[in-house]
């Protein structure tokens, strides 16, 4: 690898460094420890990475000089391999004479190996954030090699109380009360609703284009092109399927069935590896039933869209899966699974619960209005009859714009509007 690419690379990053505009995202760093970002693809990692540059030269604690920033997507560094990755410090020192520099690691999973160079930068002494779009970055085998040396951070689309901020939307402990301020953040919400949270896509004058782009950049690159995937079209049929599936607990011999009666014939192991690519890229992510056994528990899930926005590429008059998937974004956001740790679950054993958080003791069901008697009775009636075998349990029901306190047969819950509900939850 040429030096000199490296060093222009370096050079134009650290000038970039201050004067790339961020709105302050939560979520604090210790200055020492070394982290993982990982997320979809235009999530905001690479702005978190800006903003912690940013945060140090504000401080004091570190001058533009001091930061080692590489983008692994700069098209110059396509061909880097493994083992040429000591040659970015090597290139550094000949700029700057032997400083220790603080190194930021941006989509290193274009690196096959690169966990073993990040092993060694901590081992060194080196502080270290590293961002990627893929999950596997983080498997069990490169986790081993890291050796707990990197803490690992989700990092999602923006949040409805992001959002708000980004517009300058600043809510006082009663705005709820106030008329102008709660028509403020409704009108809001009713674009975040559709368009989701990518903070990239708020200034676009036409965000569904943009949306289209994205959902093409994660279909293609991090999952078609990534996994050497031939056939595509058969990737786009099971993410429209999904999408039509949302609000569902599905099976993978369901989903074999619906792709093969559209004459497309699949395995389900291909079926299934399609499906852990897509939770790998982080365009999906999925919950299981708490009372399943554990053999269901992996292959009967809820799956739901990482953002709305590009939901609502594949949806007409969507509104009710839409709601319930702005809900899962939420709830996944605290309470993330993982492959060694489950936290969020739905409930499906006689009465269907839409979710159910085990540590908070919580029970949520997600009902566009509740206006229609038989609705009224359904969800109503399941959450009752749910929190009456789960006495520790608090039952929520978030809709569109219902808001009161129902008591049926003893039980107290709150139905609460979806705007509302996230503001209080962000």
């Amino acid at each position: 690898m040429d030096k000199q690419i490296i060093k222009a690379v370096i050079g134009e990053k650290q000038q970039q460094i201050g004067k790339t505009r961020l709105l302050q995202r939560s979520g604090l760093f210790d200055e020492h420890s070394n982290y993982v970002l990982v997320g979809v693809r235009r999530a905001g990692k690479s702005y978190t990475l800006y903003q912690d540059m940013q945060a140090r030269l504000s401080a004091g604690t570190a001058k533009v000089e001091d930061f080692l920033f590489i983008n692994f997507e700069d098209e110059r560094l396509a061909s880097m391999k493994s083992d040429e990755l000591g040659q970015l410090l090597d290139a550094y020192w000949e700029m700057y004479d032997q400083k220790h520099p603080l190194i930021y690691l941006d989509e290193i999973q274009n690196i096959i190996g690169w966990e073993k160079f990040a092993r060694r930068l901590t081992e060194a002494k080196y502080r270290v954030m590293i961002t990627g779009s893929n999950a596997k970055m983080l498997s069990r085998e490169i986790a081993s090699t890291l050796g707990g040396s990197y803490i690992q951070r989700n990092i999602y689309p923006f949040s409805f109380k992001e959002y708000l901020d980004f517009y300058g939307i600043q809510l006082d402990k009663n705005w709820e009360f106030q008329p102008e301020k709660r028509l403020m953040v409704v009108r809001h919400f009713n674009e975040y609703f559709y368009r989701g949270g990518f903070a990239e896509s708020f200034d676009k004058t036409d965000k569904r284009e943009w949306l289209t782009s994205l959902y093409q950049k994660i279909l293609m690159g991090d999952i078609v092109e990534r996994n050497k995937i031939r056939n595509s079209r058969i990737f786009r049929l099971l993410a429209r399927k999904l999408a039509d599936s949302v609000m569902q607990p599905t099976s993978l011999k369901r989903l074999e069935h619906i792709i093969k009666s559209t004459g497309d014939n699949i395995s389900p192991m291909v079926l299934k590896d399609y499906l852990e690519y897509m939770e790998d890229a982080y365009l999906i992510f999925s919950i299981p039933n708490l009372v399943s056994p554990l053999t269901e528990q992996q292959t009967i899930v809820k799956r739901y869209f990482a953002d709305n926005g590009i939901l609502n590429l594949f949806l007409m008059g969507g509104e009710t899966k839409l709601l319930e998937n702005i809900v899962a974004i939420q709830l996944n956001r605290h309470y993330h699974n993982t492959p060694d740790e489950l936290r969020l679950f739905y409930y499906n054993k006689g009465v269907e619960i839409d979710f159910c958080i085990p540590e908070v003791n919580r029970a949520i069901q997600v009902s566009y209005s509740l206006d229609d008697l038989d609705t009224y009775k359904r969800e109503v009636g399941g959450l009752v009859k749910f929190l009456k075998t789960y006495k520790q349990y608090q039952g929520i029901i978030v809709t569109w714009d219902t808001e009161q306190q129902i008591v049926e047969d003893g039980i107290t819950i709150q139905a609460i509007p979806v705007w509302k509900w996230l503001v209080m939850n962000s």
